[in-house]
């Protein structure tokens, strides 16, 4: 499974971009921009795009810190190629954060019924995929069920569906073996777009697209620094209006600082991420305005349950207590805010009055009692953590310092994400940070992949194994669609469960998004349910 999309990526807050892009082949940039072969034995140095695009009128310019694509099917798309494809690929809906609730899209309306174990969509009528072919229901159908037998990627989400039918041409049911909220998993930013299934076998080498959204494929050129353009498909079944941007580039920008400069001498149009320091720059800069949204991505410090010394819980607990959290947020200023559970506000299942505070002196008990810390002999505990990520970076650094008080040697190490996931998946640290954040906006994500026994990790880096926990968890989707009250309850006990009996992880923070644009950029809303994503469709350029 392509696993890997859940740490690239999203907080990069310091100087460097982080190499935490992961198993299908994501990598830091600027080392090497060479050309490097497609699936056809083709190398991007054959194409025409010119090597660098600068926005203007008619463009506007994305500067990620990562490699753009490492997956072009839809089906199994895993990564951060999600900025560009939500732009190529549409679902049935789409979230809308700010009103909690999932919108239209390709389904123009809704109904559920059999207590939320049967769902009908109204398919909109007139929209074309990029292949010049119709979508109907026929077409719709066959799209989620070759997602679903691909059963990579988050194909997970669509796991209650028993049958698809399509009983006429703009008419799309679902029966499901247990209720699941399915309007909020087809607004899913992974594993729900709808595609052309006939012509799917010919996008993978990024040439074309089978998508129904506003833009198409331009020209992609893996390992240049403008990776990815996109244009205008001029059949959209939204339209077009001349002050909306025809064109769009992804260049490639590992240097925080240099996208910045870039931004502010009016090359590019919009950067993902400023550290504290730039952002209050950018703040205070003409020509530039900036953004500060609450985010659905947390921080996760796993604890090794399964061995070595952390598999005692109280060595757990008392590394949950040495976490310096005020002083992070100190230092973070702004760009994260204190969590409470596992669960970011905003999303079912939130739970209050579950922060974590800093207490050495309770730690030092706690590690006493276990037979560390003290005059006891030292403990050495290991640490991964994402190369190049200064958020992570100054988690550790008061981490170190605070357990060196207790008598525990923290020994971190800062990893490319492959790396430090194949490390993560043979249980060799006691500590394993990364972020996470949902594949449709639902808690359910956090428990299911990360906290839900699995005899091979994949995702669940504490090697948590509780009967009763996976049983809970197996529950969450018929409650959240039947009882939300129910659903509500379940998700604070498991929260006290998994924090505080079981120990198996802190939470430092939730992030807060913090981008910096062109002034003259107009309608840019940024949605956490889509980490990263800009729909440019919405925008337009000032007059």
């Amino acid at each position: 499974m392509s696993w890997h999309k859940r740490l690239l990526l999203l907080g990069v807050a310091g100087t460097v971009a982080m190499a935490a892009s992961a198993c299908a082949g994501g990598q830091v940039r600027g080392a090497d921009r060479s050309p490097q072969p497609s699936s056809t034995g083709e190398t991007a140095a054959t194409q025409t795009q010119p090597a660098t695009v600068t926005a203007n009128d008619d463009t506007f310019v994305y500067a990620p810190n990562l490699d753009v694509v490492t997956d072009w099917d839809p089906a199994t798309s895993y990564s951060n190629e999600n900025i560009a494809m939500s732009n190529i690929y549409e679902g049935l809906t789409r979230y809308n954060s700010a009103t909690r609730k999932p919108e239209p899209r390709l389904a123009t309306e809704w109904t559920s019924a059999a207590e939320g174990k049967e769902w009908t969509f109204k398919l909109r009528q007139g929209v074309k995929f990029h292949t010049g072919a119709a979508l109907d229901a026929e077409a719709a159908k066959k799209a989620i069920e070759r997602t679903i037998k691909e059963n990579s990627g988050a194909a997970y989400i669509w796991g209650a569906v028993d049958t698809i039918e399509a009983p006429d041409a703009s008419t799309l049911k679902f029966t499901l073996k247990y209720a699941t909220p399915l309007d909020v998993v087809a607004a899913s930013g992974y594993a729900a777009y709808i595609y052309d299934t006939e012509a799917v076998d010919q996008v993978k080498d990024g040439k074309a697209d089978a998508g129904t959204g506003p833009y198409t494929i331009d020209s992609w050129q893996k390992g240049k620094e403008t990776e990815l353009t996109l244009k205008a498909y001029e059949d959209y079944w939204g339209g077009w209006k001349p002050e909306q941007y025809k064109k769009v580039a992804f260049r490639v920008t590992p240097e925080i600082t240099t996208a910045w400069q870039l931004l502010k001498q009016g090359e590019v149009n919009f950067v993902q991420r400023l550290n504290p320091q730039l952002f209050e720059q950018a703040s205070d800069t003409e020509g530039v305005q900036v953004s500060r949204t609450p985010s659905f991505q947390n921080l996760l410090v796993l604890f090794n349950t399964a061995g070595g010394a952390t598999k005692d819980v109280r060595v757990r607990q008392a590394l949950q207590l040495a976490i310096d959290y005020d002083g992070l947020l100190a230092a973070l200023k702004g760009a994260g805010v204190k969590a409470s559970g596992l669960v970011p506000e905003g999303l079912v299942g939130h739970t209050a009055n579950l922060e974590a505070e800093q207490d050495l002196a309770k730690a030092q008990e706690l590690l006493a009692s276990a037979g560390y810390g003290g005059d006891n002999e030292e403990l050495k505990l290991t640490l991964t953590y994402a190369q190049g990520d200064e958020d992570q970076k100054l988690l550790v650094t008061l981490l170190t310092s605070a357990l060196q008080k207790l008598n525990v040697t923290l020994q971190a190490k800062p990893m490319a994400w492959n790396a430090q996931w194949d490390q993560g998946k043979a249980k060799g640290q006691d500590i394993f940070v990364m972020y996470w954040y949902p594949d449709y906006p639902d808690a359910y994500s956090w428990f299911f992949n990360v906290f839900r026994s699995n005899d091979k990790p994949e995702l669940n880096l504490s090697y948590l194994k509780n009967a009763g926990i996976d049983a809970a968890i197996d529950e969450l989707p018929k409650l959240t669609a039947t009882d939300l009250f129910a659903a509500e309850t379940s998700y604070d006990e498991l929260q006290k469960k998994i924090l505080q009996e079981q120990a198996a992880v802190a939470v430092p923070y939730v992030q807060t998004y913090q981008r910096a644009l062109s002034a003259d950029v107009q309608g840019y809303v940024d949605n956490p349910a889509y980490p990263n994503v800009v729909f440019f469709h919405d925008l337009k350029r000032a007059s």
